[in-house]
């Protein structure tokens, strides 16, 4: 029988096919070790890669990984000194990697305006870019990108602090298709930008305005009622000109609501929280609402009675709760994985109370709780889930849940 070579059988297509077969990474890096064409098949279909490196490599990873459609440039915390990606290398990435859907500069603190320029002018089908701590962007290079990506879906902007409403009229205008839009710590935002977003920008699932202290209850209300059907989640971390009229918005509008964190919003009192808990009580989720110093047991109690879903509760010094709030629990079963308490005035009783209910936790925080410690509960014969880890000093890591 004579020797056929499977390569003079198979066409380059139908070695793709096989190779879309196979489900695992290294099976794939495999395909590429038989021979320089199947190498080379396997290279052009990558579609996602993280890589460090200046525009000599680029052009040559450009010209192996044609279509490339997530590319992560990121630089860790841990690197942050270095500059990583500059404008000279955005150009090449937005003259190389045409079909880009995906791009991660998070923490690249040599990237310019000069280089979102390129990325507006290169990238069309881009549809999620993160320059989170990108700290010398302005809106000028954002709003080129807004001008030229108008598939534009999810876009990061975290640390970003020259960006202002100018740059939200910019994406209005362009990105209706946005989806999820991080703005955290950008303090030039108010809710003016906000109102002009939402005119444009209507399926807005994931908000993110942590530290945006000019954001109030005026912007609140406008993407309430613009994005009732979409909106899943919703941060406010420290916005401290938000108060009971958000709460009332969102209650009247977003019955979706997933995710909802209000803390440090300190004006926040009982009876626009009461109204938030029976509006969403079947969708909420996450709700963190530490320092919020007007909320007291009426409220607190209303949330763990109607909200059945809630897997995640922080309540870190609100002041007012006490064990009461959790006497009403009676024979309901909580879905809390996640409860932060840390109120002075919780006890081991109350703590008792909320583990009858909570048979699923996997982490509870009671450092900043004076009545609650360790020898306390032991003497309690309190009893925690076998999976569930107990911060009493502040010696576990905080879990990041919100």
């Amino acid at each position: 029988m004579d020797f056929v070579c499977i390569n003079d059988m198979l066409r380059d297509d139908e070695l793709r096919s096989i190779l879309s077969r196979l489900d695992n990474d290294k099976d794939k890096e495999r395909f590429g070790l038989v021979c320089k064409r199947w190498l080379y098949l396997q290279s052009t279909e990558r579609k996602k890669l993280s890589v460090r490196a200046g525009p000599h490599l680029l052009r040559k990873i450009a010209a192996r990984f044609s279509r490339l459609v997530e590319l992560d440039l990121s630089q860790s915390v841990s690197r942050s000194f270095h500059p990583g990606i500059t404008d000279s290398d955005l150009a090449v990435i937005a003259d190389g990697f045409k079909s880009l859907k995906v791009l991660n500069l998070q923490n690249c603190k040599g990237i310019a305006d000069t280089g979102m320029v390129s990325i507006g002018c290169g990238l069309s089908s881009l549809q999620s870019l993160d320059v989170s701590y990108c700290r010398k962007l302005t809106d000028k290079g954002l709003s080129a990108v807004a001008e030229g990506c108008h598939d534009l879906r999810s876009l990061h902007l975290a640390g970003c602090r020259f960006v202002t409403d100018g740059l939200l009229q910019a994406i209005s205008k362009n990105c209706c298709n946005l989806e999820e839009l991080v703005l955290q710590g950008c303090t030039n935002i108010s809710d003016i930008g906000i109102t002009d977003l939402v005119n444009g920008c209507r399926n807005i699932t994931f908000l993110d305005v942590n530290k945006c202290s000019n954001i109030g209850d005026t912007g609140i209300f406008s993407v309430s009622k613009a994005c009732s059907a979409s909106l899943k989640t919703l941060k406010l971390l420290d916005c401290y000109k938000v108060g009971d009229e958000s709460l009332f918005s969102l209650a009247e509008f977003c019955k979706n609501l997933e995710t909802l964190v209000i803390g440090g919003c300190r004006d926040i009192s009982d009876e626009s929280l009461k109204s938030l808990a029976a509006a969403c009580k079947s969708s909420l989720k996450k709700l963190r609402m530490d320092w919020c110093l007007n909320i007291s047991d009426s409220s607190m109690s209303c949330i763990l009675t109607q909200c059945r879903n809630l897997e995640a509760l922080d309540i870190g010094c609100c002041e007012q709760v006490t064990d009461a709030a959790f006497e009403g629990l009676g024979e309901i079963e909580l879905s809390l994985k996640f409860l932060m308490v840390n109120c002075p005035k919780v006890t081991v009783a109350g703590i008792g109370m909320l583990l009858d209910r909570c048979t699923s936790l996997e982490y509870l925080d009671v450092r900043s709780c004076p009545h609650v410690t360790k020898v306390g509960c032991e003497e309690a014969g309190l009893q925690f889930p076998q999976c569930c880890k107990v911060n009493f000093l502040g010696s576990l890591n905080e879990m990041d849940v919100f």
